[in-house]
Order: structure tokens, then sequence, then C-alpha cells
């Protein structure tokens, strides 16, 4: 069948479609009021158009019908994004509580099914690997395998990296590709102008695709860095999708676990840490992680034994 024949099949059903429209009476229930009250044979549908639930006003609206505090209410719910004070109708949630929980659970849906936008990875030299996981349904059933890359991306490390650096960073889309979206851009660049500035050297980027956490173990098996550091989407909320995480640990391998990382959340100009401030973070924390030759709660024992128990007395 060619592209004549099916056209004129589409346009065969349109126009028997047509024709049932018009034999159909029409309901004053489909006019416009305007339409309704000059007795117009106009067929206008009516359009039921809600308010953008989303919008600040909207999101932080008391839904509560007389509140004993109304101040009180308005100064709780500015201190935090939780769905307090909504009201609610029977036992039933509002109309428009129920629209905002679906528009954000939307956004989450879209946050963890995205892709990482390859002009992101291309702004910055970043290769692309994955580990062994086939698509996004095994990805969320099977995060063992998100910590383990394939051998032909093991094997594409290997060519293409740098080995042995003092610091290897690695990005991964994780359970969200908004946050690498975002907040790359702005993050990735302090980093590594702060890892020059220290006079630290970093070794060849690159992302990974379904990634998590413990791929780091992995990696450095392959690239024998003293730290990898991976920035990597969270797991969105039904207020923040965009939220990055930089775990990093002293040489990782084989049976570290998150006992022997470090992390910086909440990455996000959404209500978090501002990709800037986060980045100059990262830096910090990845000297004292070379200075000490500890990560996780080894660097915390090693750190907290040079904090005196009491302060001087000079100091109170």
């Amino acid at each position: 069948m060619d592209q004549n024949q099916i056209e004129a099949i589409v346009q065969a059903v349109l126009a028997e479609l047509k024709k049932k429209e018009a034999s159909q009476p029409t309901s004053t229930a489909s006019l416009t009021p305007a339409a309704t009250a000059s007795g117009s044979n106009k067929t206008d549908a009516v359009i039921i158009d809600l308010p953008d639930p989303t919008t600040p006003e909207f999101r932080n609206a008391v839904g509560v019908e007389n509140p004993m505090d109304p101040e009180g209410l308005l100064n709780l719910k500015s201190t935090t994004p939780a769905r307090i004070g909504a009201g609610r109708a029977g036992p039933r949630p509002r109309t428009k509580s129920w629209l905002l929980f679906q528009a954000d659970h939307g956004v989450t849906q879209d946050a963890i099914y995205g892709e990482v936008k390859q002009e992101i990875l291309d702004q910055f030299g970043l290769f692309t690997v994955q580990t062994q996981v086939k698509d996004k349904a095994e990805y969320l059933l099977r995060p063992d395998l998100g910590r383990l890359l394939t051998p032909e991306a093991k094997m594409l490390i290997d060519q293409k990296c740098v080995k042995k650096p003092q610091v290897q960073i690695v990005v991964g889309d994780g359970l969200s590709a908004a946050a690498i979206n975002n907040n790359l851009p702005q993050i990735f660049p302090v980093i590594k102008q702060g890892l020059e500035a220290a006079n630290i050297s970093m070794g060849t980027p690159f992302f990974i695709k379904f990634a998590r956490v413990g791929v780091i173990n992995d990696v450095n098996t392959v690239i024998g860095a003293d730290v990898v550091v991976i920035l990597i989407g969270e797991r969105p909320g039904l207020g923040v999708a965009d939220a990055m995480s930089a775990y990093m640990g002293w040489r990782p391998g084989p049976g570290k676990t998150d006992a022997q990382r470090d992390v910086i959340c909440m990455i996000t100009n959404n209500g978090g840490l501002n990709p800037l401030e986060a980045g100059a973070f990262v830096v910090e924390l990845i000297r004292k992680i070379l200075k000490y030759q500890a990560s996780g709660v080894e660097l915390k024992l090693k750190t907290s034994e040079e904090t005196p128990e009491h302060p001087p007395s000079d100091v109170l």
C-alpha cells in the first residue's frame, strides 16, 4: 500500500465521521453561554479552562476553611514544601490539590524516564559507556546491574582514559536525567577549575548510562584513581525533580560500600544547594580526602582525632 492509498483511506474515514456528526441533534449543553442566551445555532463546545495548579499562588494557598490561626498556618506552610494545610472535600483531597499532585508526579516521571541531552555531554567532551542494564525498566528493577560495567564499556574506558589520576570524575544519569541537564553546566566547570587551582590532577571524564552510585567501584578497577567522584541524578520527589548528588570515595574498588563514601546531596537551583556553591564544596571535600587518604566513616574518624574533645579555656 503506497502513500496515496493511505491518504485516500484517511480522507474517507474523516468524511464519514463528519457525516455522523452533522446528523446528530445539537444539545444546548454543548453551546457556549452566549450562544444559548441569544438562541444562536452556533455549536461551539464549552471550554473548561482550569488555572495552572503549579504556580506559587496556588501551590502555597491554604485550603483549610476557616482555620483557627490563618497567619500561623501561612507561616507554617512557608517553612516547608510538604503538602500541609491543603484542606479536603469530605474524605477526599480538593480538586486543585489532586491536580497539583498529578502535575508534580508527571514531572517526576519525566525526570526518571527522560534522557540526558547529547549537547550537554558534547559541551564537556564526555564519551558514553553503559552499565549491564539493558533498558530503563530493568534499571528500576535491578540496581545490582547498574553497579557493573559491560566488558565493552571497560574496554572503551581503558582506551580513552588517563590512568592513575588523583581524581576521576564520572557523570551518571541515575534516577533523574533532569538533574544532569539542569545542573552539570554549572557545577562541572567549578570542579574542574577548582582542581586545577589546587594542582590536583584530573582524569578523563565520561558519562555512564543507567548508572548506580556503586559503579565507581567497577570504574576504578580500570582507572586506578585516588578519588573517584560521580555526579548523579537523585531520586525525584514531588517537589523537586532535578536534584543532583556528588558521591566520592578514596580508592574505591570491589567490596567498598556506602560507609566508605562521602556525599554532597540536594544540588539544585530549586530549593537546594546552588550548583556553583556545590562545586566548591566538592573540591574542598576532595582535598580533605586526599589529605587524610580516607573517605566516609574512616575520614570522619581521622578528622575527629584532630578535634579536641573540649575547647581550650580561652575559647570559652
